[in-house]
């Protein structure tokens, strides 16, 4: 961790991704706010991870915890991953493949939390960032979203001086690792990336998770009809479509196509 005037940054190796914090303006409880932060997201990777047998997720798929023995944590997880069903029509699941698994969640809710805790210590501007999913406050930051398919360029850059977030789903650094909750295979006519903004990144990276499940068509049509929300989108042909932005103001956040091809607003 290093700072200078008043800016503090640190990278953590947690849930099998990575972790940084960016904090501009620290006030006097910002260092130990940041030590706490960090240590939310380990206490999340030991009671959601499904790759660790004693945790209360694998313990619960494997029959060995009852529901009502859990942390408060997975009810409220239990209750979030409920409301983003209901939200999609059921496009996020917590549950398609039997049991109840919240990957899909619990990453974007960690981060919200995280970088709740930092700015609520005084700090002027904060940016965490967990496996490429984003939440910040304050600003102005620049947030880049990687192309999917021009390896090491940008596809957008989205700016933001507010609390934001940002949320891509797509197979380009995990494979095809999203299904169709409804039939278990891959979406029908996949995307190669799919980019939320919001202000909230438990809603993003639902939302995103979801309109990628859904496939190119259906996800535009959902994505128009959520208020307060934009999103770009990569096509597995390399052309892009934005929903929620008549200008490069307006909505939350702005986002600037980058790419050489035709970008398509709907």
């Amino acid at each position: 961790m290093t700072q200078s005037d008043s800016r503090l940054r640190r990278v953590e190796q947690i849930m099998g991704t990575v972790f940084s914090f960016d904090v501009r303006g620290a006030g006097p409880r910002t260092a130990t706010a940041l030590v706490g932060a960090v240590a939310w997201l380990e206490h999340v990777d030991e009671v959601f991870s499904t790759y660790r047998p004693e945790s209360q997720i694998s313990r619960l798929a494997a029959g060995t915890l009852a529901l009502s023995a859990c942390s408060p944590e997975v009810w409220e997880v239990l209750r979030l991953c409920e409301a983003a069903e209901r939200r999609s029509g059921g496009w996020f699941s917590a549950g398609y493949a039997g049991g109840f698994d919240p990957t899909g969640l619990v990453k974007g809710w960690a981060v919200e939390r995280a970088a709740a805790m930092v700015s609520s210590s005084g700090a002027e501007a904060v940016c965490v960032n967990g496996g490429g999913d984003v939440q910040v406050h304050g600003g102005p930051w620049r947030i880049g979203v990687s192309d999917p398919l021009r390896r090491g360029r940008l596809a957008t850059v989205v700016h933001a001086d507010r609390e934001l977030a940002v949320a891509t789903s797509g197979p380009a650094e995990r494979g095809c690792h999203i299904v169709d909750p409804h039939s278990g295979r891959p979406p029908a006519g996949g995307l190669a990336s799919l980019t939320v903004v919001c202000r909230s990144l438990t809603e993003a990276d639902t939302c995103a998770t979801a309109a990628y499940a859904m496939g190119d068509q259906a996800a535009r049509t959902w994505l128009r009809s959520l208020p307060g929300t934009r999103s770009f989108a990569v096509a597995a042909d390399g052309t892009t479509w934005t929903t929620g932005a008549n200008g490069p103001g307006d909505g939350p956040g702005s986002a600037l196509p980058l790419r050489d091809r035709a970008a398509r607003t709907g």
